[in-house]
C-alpha cells in the first residue's frame, strides 16, 4: 500500500454534540455548469470546495467561464464556448457525463481523460447522446480519453438513450436542452432508471434559473428552450455526507444536530429520517437543523435502495452490526460507481469478520461480530466512510483515507473530534 493508513477511532461511549456539514457535492456541480450557461454573473455561496467540485471548476474555466473565489463563495462569469482545450474529469461522475454534452456547444475541440480507475464507468450513454444530436468526437474505446468536436449548438429535438446504469445520462442532457434551438425532449428506454432523486434534482436547479421542464411520462421530459438566468444561491449541506455522522450515533449511541439540515430538499440523503428510523434511530427538526438520537440498539431492514442508491454503504455498515438480517436491493447500478461498490462492500465486510453475500441487484447481511482488520477502499470516498463507522466497533485499518477529498477533504479531522 502507498497510502497512509488510518487507524479508525473506536467509540468510547456515547456521542453528543453538533456538527456542520459542507455543502451538496450534487447541487455545487450541476449549480455550477448551470452558471456557467447562464445570461450572467452567479454567486455559489457555500459551495463543497472538494476534488470533485475543483474538477468542474476547472472544466467549466477550459470553456471560457470566468471563476472567482471568495472566501465562502465562488462567482462564476458565463462560459464563452469558443475554444479548444483539454478537460480532466478524475473520477467525478458529473463531470465525466455532464461537461461532453455542454461541449456540443462549443466552437473547437474539447478533449477529456480521466483517472485510470474512471475507465470502468459507464460512459455509453454520453456517446449516444452526442450520436442522437448529431455532435462529432473522437474515440478510440467506449472509455476515456475521447474528444468532442463541438459544432456550437444542434437541430435535434428528441434524444433516446438507456440510462439504466446512471440517471446521469439524463441529467447531463437536461442541463445543456435549454440551450437548443427547440429544447429537447428525453427519453429513457431500458432497464429501471435508477436515483430518480437527482433528476429531480436536476430539474428542481432548472425551473429556479426560469427554464421550463415538463414530465411527460414516467421515464420522458422535456426541457424547453430558453434562457438560463444567472442566481445568487446557497449550497445545501450535503445530507449524503451527513449519513456517517449519522450511523456514528447509531452504533454508539447518543445524540447529534446536523446543523442547517433542510426541511425542504431534492437531495436523496432526505431518506436517511426514514430508513435509519426503521433501524433505530429518532430524529426531530429544530430551528438550528435536525437532531438524531439513539440507544445504540441497530435493527436490519429490507428495503429496495434504487433511488438511494448512494447512501448504501452506510446502511450496509449499520446493517453489518444489525441484530436481524438485512436484505438491500434495487442497486444493482452500483457496480459503475467509482468502483464495484457492491463487490466491494462484500469483500470489505466479511474481511473484517462480518457475513455479507452479494446478490445480482443488491446485499444479504446477517448479524455477525465485526473482529477488526485492514479496509480497502478501492479509490472510493463511500468506501472509507463505510470502514470508520464499522471501526467504532471493532479494530480498523482503512487503506486510503485520503479519498474522502472527492467529496469532504476534511473527513478524517471531522471524525476524529466527533469520535474523541
Amino acid at each position: 500500500m502507498t497510502s497512509k493508513i488510518f487507524s479508525a477511532p473506536q467509540a468510547a461511549g456515547p456521542i453528543s454534540g453538533a456538527i456542520s456539514i459542507p455543502g451538496s457535492k450534487s447541487l455545487t456541480n450541476r449549480e455550477i455548469l448551470l452558471s456557467a450557461l447562464a445570461e450572467g454573473e452567479s454567486v455559489l455561496n457555500k459551495p463543497l470546495i472538494s476534488r470533485d467540485s475543483q474538477l468542474m471548476l476547472d472544466a467549466v474555466k477550459a470553456l471560457g467561464a470566468e471563476v472567482t473565489p471568495r472566501a465562502d463563495s465562488v462567482e462564476i462569469a458565463p462560459a464563452t464556448l469558443n475554444k479548444d482545450a483539454s478537460i480532466h474529469c478524475g473520477l467525478a461522475g458529473t463531470v465525466m457525463r455532464f461537461v461532453p454534452l455542454v461541449a456540443a456547444l462549443n466552437d473547437g475541440k474539447i478533449t477529456f481523460d480521466a483517472d485510470k480507475e474512471a475507465k470502468a464507468r459507464p460512459l455509453q450513454g454520453v456517446f449516444d447522446a452526442l450520436d442522437q444530436l448529431g455532435v462529432n468526437y473522437e474515440k478510440g474505446s467506449d472509455s476515456f480519453p475521447f474528444a468532442v468536436i463541438g459544432n456550437a449548438g444542434t437541430n435535434a429535438a428528441e434524444v433516446t438513450l438507456d440510462a439504466s446504469k446512471s440517471s446521469q445520462f439524463v441529467s447531463a442532457l437536461m442541463l445543456v436542452a435549454p440551450k437548443l434551438e427547440k429544447g429537447l425532449v428525453i427519453n429513457h428506454q431500458g432497464d429501471s432508471l435508477p436515483s430518480i432523486p437527482h433528476i429531480e434534482m436536476t430539474i428542481s436547479c432548472l425551473e429556479q434559473r426560469g427554464v421550463s421542464v415538463r414530465k411527460l411520462s414516467e421515464a420522458s421530459w422535456k426541457v424547453f428552450p430558453g434562457q438560463i438566468s444567472a442566481r445568487d444561491l446557497v449550497i445545501e449541506p450535503d445530507l449524503s455526507n451527513a449519513g456517517a455522522f449519522l450511523a456514528a450515533v447509531m452504533v454508539a449511541g447518543g445524540d447529534l444536530l446536523v446543523k442547517d439540515w433542510p426541511k425542504q430538499t431534492t437531495q436523496v440523503g432526505k431518506q436517511y429520517i426514514e430508513i435509519l428510523g426503521r433501524m433505530g434511530a429518532k430524529f426531530e427538526f429544530s430551528s438550528e437543523g435536525l437532531k438524531i438520537s439513539s440507544t445504540g440498539e441497530i435493527h436490519g431492514i429490507q428495503a429496495d435502495l434504487s433511488e438511494a442508491g448512494e447512501l448504501t454503504p452506510t446502511i450496509a455498515a449499520l446493517a453489518a452490526l444489525a441484530d436481524t438480517p438485512s436484505k438491500l436491493s434495487g442497486i444493482a447500478h452500483l457496480r459503475g460507481h467509482e468502483t464495484d461498490r457492491l463487490r466491494a462492500l462484500a469483500a470489505e465486510i466479511n474481511r473484517v469478520g462480518g457475513d455479507c453475500l452479494e446478490t445480482e441487484d443488491g446485499l444479504v447481511i446477517n448479524p455477525k461480530k465485526i473482529s477488526g482488520g485492514e479496509w480497502r477502499t478501492y479509490h472510493d470516498h463511500r468506501m472509507a466512510t463505510t470502514g470508520a463507522i464499522l471501526g467504532l466497533s471493532a479494530p480498523i485499518d482503512i487503506e486510503n483515507v485520503e479519498t474522502t477529498a472527492k467529496t469532504m477533504p476534511d473527513f478524517k479531522d471531522m471524525w476524529l473530534e466527533l469520535i474523541s
